[in-house]
């Protein structure tokens, strides 16, 4: 058995067509349909059933799939791992992160690690599903919210991030400094839809009291939400270092007194995936960044 029969056997995987997996490989269809027949031969089982012009895997096919999968990643780990001890300070790092962290509060840790590895390409990728990026190879870490244990990833909790509510200065509320979360019920708000985890985390909390979110106005991102509010179009609850990193003369931050909503944050990865020189030092970075800015918070 040869590597490329495996890759040959997983573009057929993929695509189930074998007319569109050979093009996908650059090889010819009747090539490609030889190769499959010389691995199922080897293997003295067949691993696609044809029937007509479709096809579909066998149990067999299934199972190879499964540990090719898993020598191929292991396979991509060495090449990563050779070619990270040739170029050191080299190399890619691709990094899945909320939008609303890669538009407000990322920036300067980004230009701090450019500065102290300029060979690095750096890749962030702003998404609201990092853990199914991360789990499929889309990235090599992930900055996540709230993240479940899961037997296939790694995860390094960073902070846990409370929740406040935000206002415009001309707000009725731009006075206070704190309020409760029942105060909250009949407060006009602009949040992200329904579904998105920064919309579900408040939620939770506001059921438990008996009550959801008074929503006037739902938009998908964070710098619509502030601009509506900025505009005294209704209030928001957002993360706090989210909204301090704006450093915006024109909004109030309000704490609330109880049960406050927060998030935790945790770098991802799978379990599985070669970890660079340079992924270190990127997670190093994001921890000493996250500490720094705690720290600010705190002064």
């Amino acid at each position: 058995m040869e590597i490329r029969h495996l890759h040959y056997f997983m573009a057929v995987c993929e695509e189930l067509h074998f007319t569109k997996a050979a093009e996908k490989l650059g090889i010819s269809q009747p090539t490609l349909s030889q190769q499959i027949r010389v691995l199922e031969d080897e293997l003295g089982m067949p691993l696609f059933d044809r029937i007509g012009k479709k096809i579909v895997v066998t149990e067999a096919g299934a199972l190879l799939f499964t540990y090719a999968t898993a020598m191929l990643n292991t396979l991509q780990n060495v090449k990563n791992a050779i070619k990270d001890l040739q170029e050191v300070q080299g190399g890619q790092i691709s990094v899945g992160i909320m939008p609303s962290d890669l538009d407000y509060r990322i920036t300067q840790l980004v230009i701090d690690f450019h500065q102290k590895f300029p060979k690095v390409k750096l890749t962030i990728l702003a998404s609201i599903d990092i853990m199914r990026q991360v789990l499929e190879n889309e990235v090599d870490i992930g900055i996540g919210t709230n993240v479940e244990p899961h037997d296939r990833l790694v995860i390094i909790p960073l902070r846990k991030e409370e929740y406040v509510v935000t206002v415009s200065k001309e707000h009725p509320w731009a006075h206070r400094e704190g309020v409760t979360i029942a105060e909250l019920k009949d407060l006009p708000m602009v949040m992200y839809p329904e579904g998105f985890l920064g919309r579900e985390i408040v939620e939770e909390t506001v059921k438990k009291h008996g009550f959801q979110l008074h929503t006037i106005l739902e938009t998908s991102s964070v710098t619509s939400i502030i601009n509506l509010v900025r505009a005294n179009i209704g209030a928001t609850v957002q993360p706090y270092p989210l909204v301090q990193q704006m450093n915006d003369s024109d909004l109030r931050i309000i704490r609330i007194s109880d049960d406050i909503p927060s998030r935790s944050l945790s770098i991802i990865y799978r379990v599985d995936r070669y970890v660079s020189h340079a992924t270190t030092a990127f997670i190093e970075q994001i921890k000493a960044y996250l500490k720094e800015e705690e720290f600010l918070k705190n002064l």
